[in-house]
């Protein structure tokens, strides 16, 4: 089994930072593994900590008195340099509650209030993102919207469309546009079965 011998911490920013891991590999070789995280030190580093804490938390929620369109955000990434088609969604704080969170960042990215459902903890507890790079993880609050579309809660460095995509709308969206991954398999569940939550068995409303 590989291990790690040493961490060094190559930047101090607030929202991500990299790290370069003094490894040896199952052979027995030497070599550094670089992993990107929004830890800000090396003892916040889940492979120092092993807990799994998340780091935020994406918003999976229906809109419409017959809960018909799923909420989206089509927002502007510098990574791509362009726009990508996402869930609402944002960073935990800390010492909040993911599902706070939650109901915290719809209503500042889109205006809308969020009542999220109460399910197996399952389907919410938080997974990691892209693994060979980062020990990011985020959790997934499901729920139904209910108010106005607004923009004027969003922050200054957002780059923002809301969109209320009904199942037509998604089938596009799939086939043309860019599409994060989490939202993307969410999306096919919307786009094929009758009741969208439907996996996620007996649930109420909290």
């Amino acid at each position: 089994m590989a291990q790690i011998r040493g961490i060094t911490q190559q930047t101090h920013n607030r929202f991500v930072n990299l790290y370069d891991l003094d490894v040896t590999y199952k052979t027995g070789k030497s070599g550094s593994y670089y992993v990107a995280s929004r830890a800000t030190n090396t003892d916040e580093l889940e492979l120092v900590t092993h807990e799994n804490h998340p780091d935020g938390v994406g918003i999976y929620c229906l809109y419409g008195e017959k809960h018909d369109r799923v909420v989206l955000v089509r927002q502007y990434r510098f990574p791509l340099d362009d726009y990508v088609y996402e869930f609402p969604a944002g960073l935990v704080e800390k010492g909040e509650n993911y599902r706070e969170a939650a109901i915290r960042e719809l209503h500042e990215e889109t205006g809308l209030t969020l009542t999220p459902l109460d399910v197996d903890p399952c389907f919410e507890r938080p997974r990691y993102m892209t693994v060979g790079l980062t020990d990011e993880s985020c959790a997934t609050v499901y729920g139904y919207a209910s108010g106005t579309v607004s923009r004027k809660y969003m922050e200054d460095s957002e780059e923002i469309e809301i969109v209320l995509a009904d199942r037509e709308e998604v089938r596009r969206i799939l086939r043309e546009e860019k599409v994060a991954i989490m939202c993307a398999y969410q999306l096919m569940h919307f786009a094929a079965d009758e009741e969208p939550f439907g996996f996620l068995g007996q649930r109420k409303k909290t």
